[in-house]
């Protein structure tokens, strides 16, 4: 087909990159959240970039640029309750004040749910 229009995502090379940069945050996040749990704690790479990747897809989805390339929402809740509960159980660990400890678990709870809804409305048509 080529290219439809003057958009950046708008031609099938561009599209094809798209699919790569997609896939490969869904992939990093799949294999970091079966993993070993250290590798997702809040002071490692992974407890980083994991949040990082999730509210790209949800960024890049709300564009209407990656809503057929996410996971099921189902598996974006299964991966907020594995890594929720190594962030809770290794947080103290390192210190935080009450308050920024409270923010970033509203936070890390907000960036799972809106990637599951972003999948829920992608799987729905919308």
């Amino acid at each position: 087909m080529g290219t439809w229009g003057s958009g950046n995502f708008d031609s099938d090379t561009a599209s094809d990159h798209l699919s790569i940069v997609v896939d490969r945050l869904v992939t990093e996040v799949a294999e970091a959240m079966a993993g070993d749990p250290v590798a997702i704690e809040p002071d490692e790479y992974w407890g980083v970039a994991v949040p990082c990747n999730l509210e790209l897809l949800q960024v890049l989805a709300q564009a209407g640029y990656a809503a057929g390339r996410l996971p099921e929402a189902g598996v974006v809740e299964e991966w907020k309750k594995t890594f929720m509960a190594v962030w809770e159980r290794t947080i103290d660990d390192l210190g935080p004040s009450p308050d920024f400890k409270q923010a970033r678990r509203s936070v890390l709870n907000r960036t799972f749910d809106q990637l599951a809804d972003a999948a829920r409305r992608a799987a729905a048509g919308h």
